[in-house]
C-alpha cells in the first residue's frame, strides 16, 4: 500500500498513534473502542497507553475519549501483495 499508506509525507494517508510506554492501563469494556460489551482480557493490568489517535489529520482519540464519527474511515483497497507475484 506504500507510499499511500505506512509513511509521513504529503499526499500520503497516515495514522499516528501517541503511546506512553511508562503508563498502566486496567482493560475493561468500560474504557475500550469497540462495539462490544465483553472482553477476553477483561480486568488485566497492562504496561502501556495509547495517548492520542489522529487519522489524516484528525484526532480521532484524546484523553480516553473517541472524537471520531460514523464515516470518518477511508476504505484503501490494495493489489496482490508483491510476496505472492
Amino acid at each position: 500500500m506504500y507510499p499511500k499508506k505506512g509513511i509521513l509525507a504529503p499526499g500520503s494517508d497516515a495514522d499516528i498513534v501517541l503511546y506512553d510506554p511508562t503508563a498502566t492501563w486496567n482493560i475493561s469494556v468500560d474504557n475500550h473502542h469497540m462495539n462490544m460489551d465483553y472482553s477476553a482480557y477483561e480486568g488485566q493490568e497492562i504496561n502501556g497507553h495509547v495517548d492520542t489517535v489522529m487519522s489524516r489529520g484528525k484526532i480521532i482519540i484524546e484523553n480516553g475519549t473517541y472524537l471520531g464519527t460514523k464515516g470518518d474511515g477511508k476504505y484503501q483497497p490494495r493489489g496482490l501483495s508483491s510476496y505472492l507475484i
